[in-house]
């Protein structure tokens, strides 16, 4: 599904001052994305029920979405989106810029790699969406809309389910089970992500090995191994190490931090931070690496609205303060749900590697990168910086495919 998706944001009621807008856009969205992508996560881990669970978001498509309510927020509910969002740009700019990001990186036939996104608004039925919120919309994000009746929840379930399956090409067939409060409006953004390796991991280096959830329980999952050249840092004081692999055609790299042996990753998730990844990032140098890591496919969904609410997003979930008046024209509507769903693939599928290196003598003794414990991910823009995916695996088989709701 072709996606062209822009995100209208300034500080919170300032007026940006022309030196701001001379800044790179590139450079100020990529800030925006990382800042996000990594706020949110340490929300989210914070959260008992998800201890457990794998965890995975797109902070450049939430982004979109929180885009999509500062066309309709207004007074303090749009101050609050647009703090959350922190982009110092005029709106001209920041349509055009954001637009340019999202048509670049979810180009697949440029970029090689699958990713499909599509984002959309439910409104109740008796809500009127005015002309200007729908037609901005579309026009600047690509973003769907329709009317529906929460209250027949069956029909309002099959309804979204429906659009996610046929948005992901059947990757995502239940997105959700249930509508907990549906007296608002509901966003939901879904995404199929399969990378195609810069060089393919060669489909007979695949057997199953027993991946450790924990120090007591143990799974069986397929693990796919290749040596090559890669991006790598150790940090022995910190007990972690890093690889980044370029994929498609090298404009879009997965990075995986993991721990040296098998731990719970909260003292992993405390180090990730901006500074921390400028610091890994400058002391990581190409070696010859051989990496395991698991063959997975899984779907992971999250209800975002209560961790967008810790972080600021208060009054456009609150029934009694929200102000979307630009949406519907009257301040009687707020958000009931946000949900954020992903199928999520590894695989062996590549670009055909280069047999001249198997005769170079650094691989003869490579670096070892087994992934067969907990990992976080990024998925990294190079162009921009800007962080696409964020999660972690804890469960590679995903407990028959469902996460969470």
């Amino acid at each position: 599904m072709a996606f062209h998706v822009a995100v209208v944001a300034v500080l919170l009621g300032i007026v940006v001052a022309e030196p701001l807008s001379k800044k790179d856009p590139s450079t100020m969205l990529s800030e925006s994305t990382i800042n996000l992508g990594l706020n949110l996560y340490h929300t989210m881990v914070k959260d008992s029920s998800l201890k457990s669970q794998n965890i995975l978001f797109s902070p450049v498509v939430l982004a979109s979405s929180l885009g999509v309510m500062t066309l309709g927020a207004r007074q303090n509910t749009a101050s609050q989106v647009k703090s959350l969002l922190n982009v110092p740009l005029h709106d001209d700019k920041l349509h055009l810029s954001f637009s340019e990001l999202l048509g670049d990186v979810s180009n697949e036939a440029v970029r090689n790699t699958t990713w499909k996104i599509g984002s959309h608004f439910y409104g109740p039925a008796w809500a009127s969406l005015t002309w200007e919120f729908v037609e901005k919309s579309k026009l600047h994000y690509g973003h769907g809309h329709t009317k529906i009746n929460f209250r027949d929840k069956r029909s309002a379930l099959e309804e979204i389910n429906k659009w996610a399956a046929e948005n992901t090409g059947g990757k995502l067939p239940e997105v959700t089970k249930d509508l907990p409060a549906a007296e608002g409006a509901m966003f939901v953004n879904t995404m199929y992500f399969k990378p195609h390796w810069g060089e393919a991991f060669h489909h007979s280096m695949v057997d199953k090995r027993g991946f450790l959830m924990s120090r007591t329980r143990t799974v069986s999952v397929p693990m796919m191994h290749r040596t090559g050249f890669y991006k790598y840092f150790e940090d022995e004081a910190n007990q972690l190490q890093i690889v980044e692999m370029p994929l498609g055609q090298k404009q879009t790299s997965l990075l995986v931090v993991m721990p040296f042996h098998v731990e719970p990753l909260e003292r992993l998730e405390n180090m990730l931070t901006r500074d921390n990844l400028r610091r890994w990032s400058e002391q990581m140098e190409e070696v010859a690496v051989a990496v395991s890591l698991p063959k997975i496919d899984l779907d992971v969904k999250h209800e975002m609205q209560k961790h967008l609410q810790q972080l600021g997003l208060v009054e456009a979930v609150d029934k009694s303060k929200a102000d979307f008046s630009g949406i519907t024209g009257k301040k009687d509507l707020h958000i009931s749900n946000f949900l954020h769903a992903t199928a999520f693939e590894l695989n062996t599928g590549g670009n055909p590697f280069d047999e001249n290196l198997f005769g170079r003598e650094e691989l003869r003794s490579p670096k070892l990168f087994y992934a067969d414990h907990p990992f976080i991910f990024l998925v990294q823009d190079k162009k921009t910086n800007s962080i696409l995916l964020i999660g972690r695996i804890i469960k590679p088989n995903g407990d028959g495919r469902h996460d969470e709701l």
